[in-house]
């Protein structure tokens, strides 16, 4: 565990930059192969990562303490909505794309078991997106800070 020399939050050494405030992580000048520069990452995306570690990181618990505007930034992903898998392998997260698709695809299997083709068109055009685009802005967090891109 580090700590940033600006802000004084703690974040995993793999980590390029500081999570709450976006200061490039000092040390060796190396870049770990698996996580975003801060150069690489722009300003919109170290507000949402100061939104999630505000939210207490990753699984969220305190979720709540957040404004609501403030909950739509951290969690939702229009590019995330709108593209979907596509924006995952954008973003270099192939596991998670894959893993997140096989889950929308094993949720469309039950729910056409269970309502059949009538209703499922317009469930299922909903439920991929939505999937997405609430993973999006966690699992990128989870890969830039946390150097964390594992299968889910």
């Amino acid at each position: 565990m580090a700590f940033c020399s600006k802000c004084g939050s703690a974040f995993s050494t793999a980590a390029a930059f500081c999570g709450a405030c976006g200061t490039a992580a000092s040390g060796s000048g190396e870049k770990p192969s698996n996580t975003e520069s801060a150069a690489e990452v722009s300003d919109t995306w170290k507000q949402k990562f100061a939104l999630i570690e505000k939210a207490g990181g990753p699984k969220l618990p305190k979720f709540n303490d957040l404004a609501s505007g403030e909950r739509a930034k951290a969690i939702f992903n229009i590019w995330g909505f709108l593209f979907g898998p596509f924006y995952y392998l954008a973003k270099g997260m192939w596991k998670k794309a894959i893993v997140l698709t096989l889950l929308v695809l094993a949720i469309i299997l039950v729910l056409d078991m269970l309502l059949g083709d009538s209703r499922l068109s317009i469930i299922t055009n909903f439920i991929a997106p939505a999937l997405f685009a609430v993973r999006a802005n966690i699992d990128f967090y989870k890969k830039a800070v946390l150097a964390d891109n594992g299968w889910w």
